[in-house]
């Protein structure tokens, strides 16, 4: 036998309990006053394992201080230090290693005191049997390695969730960074007073209502206000009033509980709970019906919810910005809305100017969109040919921004490898939304110095042939750069009908 603390077969590769042969196998230390013991301990586990006796705690210590040992058999009655004094101080160089303690009597104290601060696994008691003692080993470094899997899987866990809130915080920056009020342009007066309005607003908790046409940027402005305030750090959740029935709409808003309705397996819990200390942007909210009407108008004036099929309210903590591109007060007249849900709703209202009342703005956007576009597509188109951005400035814009933003896109899909946008590369409703260069307005058919009545006639013309090339008013007010509501009017009051 070697002398203690020597390792028989160090450096040689054996097998793992259960391994195949060639793997890295564990190391076990034994201490033991006794040489017998420790001769008895190494012939048993040898095989199977890489051994290292010691006779005494203090050799123990320093072989743990060099090698990684997985399991520690120590003597529980042993001179100078004990086996439970040696186990408390081997947990400090190696907290990892399963402990067993061999044991030839029963000491109450020592056993107690061995279990609360030694961590002992297990007592192996004298004499043993060596397929028992093999099979308590073989069980102690399989709950080893266990234990160091789980080691390795929580370090992995923690690096992932650490990588995780890195890439979550990365991720909200670069979103308050696109909703931010420098992403929004406009250098119109019209638009500068927006902004002005929308700083105000932020700082402060108050509900907005968002008025203006289809297309004008109802969405960026609302959560730049949110992204702008207090409640950035919060959830920003929206909804279109108009996409979902009324009570898919109240589920979605308040949430409901089990069998509330025919599908509801569970309870669910709907935005303004999930969206509490944060901002919910209702879109469309003069789509809303009369009995949602109701119900948003009590969670304005309570700050209270019911889930649908619950006989309980909860309070909430939200920031509500609306949006409609109706017109409020006419609806409010005209008894579709709720004159009290409107006042509670236009704490501020901000109305979005339509892109044809700001052509200033057009050349700004159009080539912010071009640079979006190339990004996107990978391409390097410089700008626009003055006849292109002359068309572009002299469209109405039905669409607004939105029709500008998918304008500009198209052509940048189109355009090959031509580095300038001109007008043969927009639409064909682009391309002919102004008149062919040089042409002269249409007069009337005789003349007549009355201005009203020129004016008139000159409107018949343009509308006539406008309906005539168009076949719609939907189409012929896009063309005459007028709101459909617009051309209705204006025909009723000049005697027109759509066959005139």
């Amino acid at each position: 036998m070697s002398e203690p603390g020597d390792t028989p077969d160090a450096g040689i590769q054996g097998a793992r309990p259960g391994g195949a042969s060639g793997s890295p196998r564990y190391a076990v230390l034994v201490v033991d006053d006794e040489e017998g013991i420790l001769e008895s301990l190494q012939f048993t586990l040898q095989d199977d394992y890489r051994v290292f006796t010691a006779s005494t705690g203090a050799r123990g210590l320093e072989i743990l201080e060099r090698e990684d040992v997985a399991l520690i058999i120590a003597d529980q009655v042993m001179p100078v230090m004990t086996g439970v004094e040696f186990l408390e101080q081997a947990i400090e160089r190696n907290p990892q290693a399963i402990r067993m303690m061999l044991t030839g009597y029963a000491d109450i104290g020592s056993l107690v005191r061995a279990i609360n601060t030694g961590r002992i696994y297990r007592y192996i008691t004298k004499p043993w049997e060596p397929e028992e003692l093999r099979l308590n080993v073989k069980r102690a470094l399989e709950a080893y390695e266990l234990t160091h899997e789980n080691t390795e899987l929580a370090a992995a866990l923690s690096e992932a969730n650490e990588r995780l809130r890195r890439e979550n915080l990365y991720l909200r920056r670069e979103v308050e960074r696109r909703y931010s009020f420098d992403q929004l342009l406009g250098e119109s007066a019209a638009m500068q007073r927006v902004f002005e309005v929308m700083e105000k607003v932020a700082q402060t908790d108050a509900t907005v209502l968002l008025t203006g046409e289809t297309g004008t940027g109802k969405d960026l402005v609302a959560r730049a206000i949110h992204y702008a305030g207090a409640r950035a750090r919060n959830r920003f959740l929206a909804q279109n009033c108009g996409a979902l029935p009324e009570t898919l709409l109240e589920s979605e808003l308040f949430g409901h509980t089990r069998g509330a309705f025919t599908g509801a397996y569970a309870d669910k819990k709907g935005l303004f709970e999930i969206c509490d200390r944060g901002t919910i942007f209702l879109d469309e909210v003069g789509e809303m019906t009369p009995g949602m009407q109701v119900r948003l108008l009590r969670v304005l004036q309570d700050s209270e919810i019911r889930p649908l099929g619950s006989a309980e309210t909860r309070k909430v903590d939200v920031r509500i910005i609306a949006a409609t591109n109706r017109d409020p007060r006419k609806e409010v007249r005209e008894g579709r809305f709720r004159e009290d849900l409107f006042y509670r709703l236009r704490v501020v209202e901000i109305a979005l100017p339509p892109l044809r009342e700001r052509p200033e703005d057009v050349p700004l956007l159009a080539q912010h969109f071009l640079e979006v576009a190339n990004a996107r597509m990978g391409r390097e188109i410089k700008g626009f040919t003055q006849a292109a951005m002359e068309r572009l400035m002299a469209h109405p814009w039905a669409g607004n921004v939105r029709e500008l933003e998918n304008e500009i896109e198209r052509a940048v899909a189109l355009a090959g490898d031509r580095d300038t946008l001109s007008v043969d590369m927009f639409s064909e409703q682009l391309r002919g939304s102004a008149p062919a260069p040089g042409a002269a307005a249409p007069a009337p058919a005789s003349s007549d110095w009355n201005l009203n009545r020129s004016v008139d006639a000159l409107k018949r013309h343009m509308i006539r042939e406008a309906l005539r090339e168009t076949g719609s008013k939907s189409q012929a007010a896009l063309r005459l750069g007028i709101p459909r509501q617009s051309l209705q009017k204006m025909m009723k009051r000049l005697g027109l009908s759509e066959g005139s």
